[in-house]
């Protein structure tokens, strides 16, 4: 959420972001209205109540006819108290109602536009030219049907469409991606999470999900809870309503866990394969730090991401995601994209996002202000950050990239240690 007072200092501000992301701009001056209607209820109703403290006094010390006619004096206030409570907590629903409505404040520099208005900040590495190893590239599904690595098949009929088995290799190469991107988090800090999939609406909505109008989103009715689709929303709502330590620097988890998207928009896009699927796993970094270093872990984040690409030996763009294109809390987001061969095209994999206060705000997770003198001084929302390590869909990359005229796939050196070794993933004999 974001925070109404330097919307109120700077309202123009928030109106050039929401038409950079395409977005509704009178939501702006309708916080603006509902906050003056807010305080001014707020104001009504506490002098009310002061006017009815007197009268107590009055009350107490008087006697006879002065006290019955009193009496029913404070009976008259006591209605336009309760009355102007209730004025005061509408306007404070309404008002809170708009601001989570509103979508975080975009960095400075970040495109407007929408899914095609991105700008690339580099490029890194060169697509694999087929053409001197003399074969046609085989898509991802073709050779993990050749090695044994995907039944999209037997997904189908046990679960329905958009749903897979992976195994043998194809099982094994995602825990070796899984676990490779593991000890990297840890070794810079990380502390390993295995997240709970199934969250309660606060937690989702906190998080920045639009429980009641995102058609990606399985929610299970009965229960009341949703599944998740990336475990920074179980990351996210693991400190709700605490105050952190932060003197020590930045909190770093790594979440591990499958995921769930409904795919409600994506009828007819990437049916074949794992690319766009119902269930994957993915290994996610969150953080939480104080909003002046948001910036740079947002750039360690991204460098992270780069180094398990430049691992596993797969060439690739960034790209600085346009404003329309952001979700609900990201200020900013880059996204990493590597080629697909048989696409010819880049395809996201991984993606990081700074949101700033946003989701803090909603979730009420605040930080212990200290001074330099070790003197408290308060508290204030802190800063979260995410971004992906692994995926499933990173198969596909790495076996249209790294395949063979055989359809055998060349395991890449830095994960051959978490294969036990192997070099090559072989076909079927």
């Amino acid at each position: 959420m974001i925070d109404v007072n330097e919307l109120r200092a700077n309202p123009e501000i928030f109106r050039a972001s929401q038409r950079a992301r395409g977005a509704d701009e009178s939501v702006v001056d309708a916080v603006i209205a509902a906050d003056v209607a807010r305080r001014e209820a707020i104001n009504r109703y506490e002098g009310l109540r002061a006017e009815q403290n007197v009268f107590g006094k009055k009350v107490a010390q008087a006697k006879g006819e002065e006290k019955a006619a009193l009496l029913a004096q404070v009976k008259e206030l006591a209605a336009s108290v309760k009355e102007a409570q209730a004025a005061s907590d509408a306007a404070q629903n309404q008002q809170e109602a708009l601001l989570r409505s509103i979508p975080n404040r975009i960095e400075d520099g970040v495109p407007a536009g929408g899914e095609e208005d991105f700008n690339v900040v580099k490029t890194v590495g060169k697509p694999r030219d087929f053409g001197p190893d003399g074969f046609e590239p085989r898509d991802h599904l073709a050779i993990g049907e050749l090695i044994g690595a995907i039944d999209m098949e037997r997904g189908a009929k046990v679960s329905g469409s958009r749903f897979y088995f992976l195994k043998g290799v194809g099982a094994r190469l995602e825990i070796a991606l899984m676990n490779m991107a593991l000890d990297q988090a840890v070794s810079n800090g990380f502390i390993p999470m295995i997240t709970p999939t199934l969250v309660r609406p606060e937690t989702m909505q906190g998080t920045g999900f639009d429980v009641e109008h995102d058609d990606e989103i399985y929610r299970l009715e009965r229960d009341n809870l949703y599944l998740t689709g990336t475990s920074e929303v179980a990351l996210a709502g693991y400190h709700a309503d605490e105050i952190l330590d932060l003197s020590a620097g930045p909190t770093r988890y790594a979440g591990w866990s499958s995921c769930y998207r409904r795919e409600a928009g994506a009828a007819g896009k990437d049916t074949r394969g794992i690319i766009r699927v119902h269930q994957f796993n993915k290994l996610e970094m969150f953080i939480y730090c104080p909003v002046e270093e948001a910036a740079d872990e947002h750039a360690r984040l991204l460098a992270w991401e780069e180094e398990m690409l430049a691992k596993v030996e797969l060439p690739y763009r960034v790209i600085d995601t346009a404003a329309g294109d952001l979700g609900m809390s990201a200020a900013r987001k880059f996204d990493c994209e590597a080629w697909v061969p048989t696409q010819q095209a880049y395809r996201e994999l991984t993606s990081t996002s700074n949101c700033t206060t946003f989701q803090a705000r909603r979730l009420n997770i605040r930080e212990r202000q200290v001074s330099a003198e070790g003197e408290r001084k308060g508290t204030r929302a802190v800063a979260t950050l995410n971004g992906t390590l692994a995926t499933t869909r990173w198969i596909v990359a790495i076996l249209e990239h790294h395949q063979n005229a055989d359809g055998s796939v060349n395991v890449p050196a830095a994960l051959q240690p978490y294969l036990g070794g192997m070099e090559v993933l072989p076909v079927l004999g």
